[in-house]
């Protein structure tokens, strides 16, 4: 994230993966980019000089009074060298309800969230939209479309990264896929898990906070059309495909370089909590590789998190977190899972419950609410098989 994005949050020295987007930006966009790093190529090395430190624990707090589930270490308090947090939610986009507040102002989209996501030294979300304005939808269910400002509402709240490996990141087809790459591009935005190319789908996002070389990359294992049409290729644009084995490449070629590696994966099967097959197959494979953790999205339900006995960290899914509709049911309860990374491994993670508002927020979850959402969490984690603690 840019120094400007967050008051009291200092710039982290960033090295951006090449999205490698061609094109101007849209010309619907009304809102001037935000001036950003010059991009290092897929190969390029960590920002070097100076103190690189995450956000001081004072800079947006989150509220006291919500409910949390805490595992083996703490996850607030002054940011410590060798030590980094980063904050994961779930699946974010801009339609109908959510879109309505984008265009009345991006600044305030996220609403008492933003408390939440700001709080870690870096937050990610998975942003589940073609970033386009016009063209023709694909002949699916659902499609979805945001306009560039979403980049600014997502920086305004502290998200740092964003993955757009999804099945709705190509919902407008070709044309809309080129203007979201020429959006991301004009908003200089970290983005991973899309590009114009393969290389550049796949390439890590590497930067570093408190001394800690951080590489996180991206990719679906949704079968779908997007998958189907939109996997990037070596000289065609479109998002990084989990079944390619050049995610796992990606990821052992990042940990010879980096810390701490995660990857983000859209993936599992829809309303279920529990991981299915493919799932389970993945996470061995990429812990193999070197991902100290590896968090999904995708189900529209909270799936299980915890460690696994060799001590990384698996989060299966984390639900709708700023969404267009509310269903009255588990598909409404999500959070931020906020994991603390130390010495290459991940010795604490805490839970902070939410669920949607009729604004289409992720609203802190408190009292009995958060004590349902919380118990849902824990019955996840037994059913993936994880542990609610780091083994010693």
């Amino acid at each position: 994230m840019h120094a400007s994005a967050v008051p009291g949050k200092p710039r982290v020295d960033i090295a951006l993966a090449v999205i490698g987007a061609a094109g101007m930006l849209l010309a619907g966009c009304t809102r001037a980019p935000v001036p950003a790093p010059a991009p290092a190529g897929p190969s390029g090395g960590f920002a070097s000089g100076g103190s690189t430190t995450g956000r001081p624990s004072g800079a947006v707090p989150a509220p006291a009074s919500v409910p949390a589930s805490t595992s083996t270490a703490a996850t607030s308090g002054p940011a410590t060298p060798g030590t980094v947090r980063i904050g994961f939610a779930g699946d974010v986009h801009f339609m109908e309800r959510t879109a309505d507040r984008l265009a009345a102002d991006p600044r305030t989209v996220f609403g008492p969230a933003a408390a939440v996501l700001s709080a870690p030294d870096l937050t990610m979300v998975n942003l589940e939209t073609s970033i386009s304005v016009g063209g023709r939808p694909e002949a699916k269910s659902f499609t979805f479309q945001a306009p560039p400002s979403a980049f600014a509402a997502l920086r305004a709240a502290g998200v740092d990264l964003v993955t757009m490996a999804n099945n709705h990141a190509a919902d407008y087809g070709s044309t809309g896929l080129a203007q979201t790459l020429a959006a991301i591009r004009g908003s200089g935005f970290p983005v991973v898990g899309i590009g114009a190319d393969a290389r550049a789908a796949y390439a890590p996002y590497y930067t570093q906070v408190n001394g800690v070389r951080l590489a996180i990359v991206a990719a679906s294992q949704v079968r779908d059309e997007t998958l189907a049409h939109f996997t990037a290729s070596g000289s065609t644009p479109g998002i990084a495909d989990a079944y390619s084995d050049r995610l796992v490449a990606a990821v052992r070629a990042a940990r010879t370089r980096a810390d701490v590696v995660v990857a983000y994966l859209h993936w599992g099967t829809e309303y279920v909590n529990c991981p299915n097959s493919d799932q389970r197959a993945l996470a061995d494979r990429l812990v193999a590789a070197g991902a100290a953790a590896v968090i999904g999205t995708h189900a529209h339900v909270l799936q299980g998190a915890g460690w696994r006995p060799d001590g990384s960290y698996v989060g299966y899914g984390l639900g709708n977190y700023l969404w267009w509709h509310s269903f009255a049911n588990t598909q409404d309860d999500n959070g931020v899972l906020t994991l603390t990374f130390t010495h290459g491994r991940v010795v604490g993670a805490v839970f902070q419950p939410a669920r949607l508002d009729a604004r289409g927020i992720g609203v802190p979850a408190t009292g009995a609410g958060a004590q349902r959402i919380l118990g849902e969490w824990e019955q996840a984690r037994r059913c993936a098989g994880l542990l609610a603690d780091a083994p010693r």
